[in-house]
């Protein structure tokens, strides 16, 4: 078998800039298609160059085909800072029962206790944030939210320290029956580096592929970069458990056309690229 993930050339395919009159950029995304089928591409944007606690908007965007081309809408959500927003980060969609979820990280002034929150969606264009307020908090800088079904539950990965206030990059998970109260966290992965802040275990990506689970993460080793972790089990990665590494900040993977793609995109990247992706094949 050969046991590597790999992607082909990236190719851009959507720049916020040529709407917006000035350079922009997109940061962490999400894809999703449509009940008619329709891609929608959310985002993280601001103006260049980076300034992450200055991110408060995200991008809509929308096209026929994933490939493009693709058509700049309203953002989707700006920062409230009446409900606890003090940035906008890493939004995440999905789609369960005709209602489109966001989940996304919204920072707070307490940055060992910051919020994942949740708007929701009829139609992808008018969003509403959950009443109750945050679905939950965490440390350090809890953030880039992504959420899927396995087995009977629903289950959101997202990148934290080991405790609140730092320590080992990791990412961890939480699980629930209704995309609205969310169990304990427990950790799917340690890393050996540890700090507060950014660390190299963003944008998780979590998918199941001819029964193997792999998780992507980032970015590392450098700003451009995502590796790929192969395991039987989905809720344990180990830094021994590498496959693979892309060439792309905060990658997404998407299926189209009966193949997978991934994306990348983030600060001083010219907009959101994507690529085609190869899982391991048996041989």
């Amino acid at each position: 078998m050969d046991g590597r993930v790999r992607a082909g050339r990236f190719t851009p395919i959507y720049d916020p800039s040529a709407a917006r009159g000035e350079t922009w950029y997109i940061n962490d995304h999400t894809l999703i298609r449509d009940a008619r089928g329709r891609w929608h591409l959310f985002g993280i944007t601001h103006r260049e160059p980076a300034d992450p606690f200055g991110e408060i908007e995200f991008a809509h965007a929308t096209a026929e085909e994933l490939h493009g081309p693709w058509r700049t809408h309203p953002s989707a959500l700006t920062a409230d800072p009446g409900y606890g927003d003090t940035h906008l980060w890493a939004p995440y969609v999905m789609s369960c029962a005709g209602t489109y979820f966001m989940f996304y990280a919204g920072g707070g002034v307490d940055r060992t206790s910051a919020a994942i929150n949740l708007a929701t969606s009829p139609d992808l264009f008018e969003w509403t944030r959950h009443p109750d307020g945050p679905l939950f908090r965490d440390g350090y800088d809890a953030r880039d939210p992504m959420v899927l079904r396995i087995g009977d539950s629903w289950v959101m990965y997202y990148c934290a320290t080991s405790t609140a206030r730092g320590g080992n990059h990791v990412v961890a998970y939480r699980t629930s029956t209704d995309l609205l109260h969310w169990g304990e966290r427990r950790i799917a992965y340690t890393d050996p580096t540890s700090g507060t802040e950014a660390g190299n275990t963003e944008s998780p990506h979590v998918l199941r592929h001819a029964g193997n689970w792999y998780l992507f993460i980032g970015p590392r080793p450098d700003y451009v970069g995502t590796e790929v972790f192969r395991s039987d089990d989905p809720f344990h990665f180990r830094p021994r458990d590498l496959v693979g590494r892309i060439a792309a900040h905060a990658a997404e993977v998407v299926a189209d056309g009966g193949r997978f793609w991934v994306t990348g995109a983030g600060w001083g990247q010219g907009g959101v690229h994507l690529a085609p992706l190869w899982f391991p094949v048996a041989g």
